[in-house]
């Protein structure tokens, strides 16, 4: 036999083998999920972008559910982002103030006075794998002022492409520690 050919017995004994053997996924097959949990369709990749933004400059398209970054030349790179309820996203320009790998988190008053069940967190959760802002945080700052918004990782990479923050703009952990190491603090971004 060619070494090239599968037969239906050595494919279906190949699969029993690695279903049998722990590797397991956390969602069911033909989900289009990737191995961070994220849908195909919310990699990262470089497009085309016709926008007026300088380069370097982070755009964050919520409708969209996209954030780019610019490049120039008319390319941009393209991250899938989660974004605030309705109501709850900023809007308009700001500045990174500050950058953060494996941030602290600690919610508001107001995030615990709309989610009561954030009360249990208003002592702070350290930085780590279990902390919702994830592997590193970008802090959107207007005047020199934090706005307490930030762009920021996610523990929760399934909930991409959805409106579903208290307000702040969530990207694969892969994805923040890619952006997180193109820009530095001081970089524009706009928030439509």
């Amino acid at each position: 036999m060619d070494e090239h050919n599968f037969t239906r017995r050595g494919l279906v004994l190949g699969s029993l083998a690695i279903l049998t053997s722990g590797c397991t996924t956390n969602w069911p097959l033909g989900s289009g999920l990737t191995s961070s949990g994220v849908k195909r369709r919310y990699l990262r990749k470089e497009v085309e972008y016709a926008g007026s933004e300088p380069v370097g400059s982070i755009v964050v398209n919520t409708y969209e559910r996209q954030l780019y970054y610019i490049e120039g030349d008319g390319r941009a790179m393209r991250y899938a982002v989660a974004v605030g309820e309705e109501g709850l996203t900023l809007k308009g320009r700001a500045t990174i103030g500050r950058k953060a790998e494996w941030p602290s988190w600690t919610p508001t008053a107001s995030m615990i006075e709309r989610k009561p069940n954030l009360g249990q967190y208003a002592g702070g959760v350290p930085g780590g794998p279990n902390n919702p802002l994830g592997a590193a945080a970008l802090y959107l700052y207007r005047g020199g002022q934090d706005t307490y918004f930030r762009l920021h990782g996610t523990n929760a990479p399934w909930l991409i492409g959805q409106a579903v923050s208290n307000g702040c703009i969530r990207l694969t952990n892969e994805d923040i520690v890619d952006l997180y190491s193109r820009v530095p603090v001081g970089t524009q971004v706009l928030v439509i």
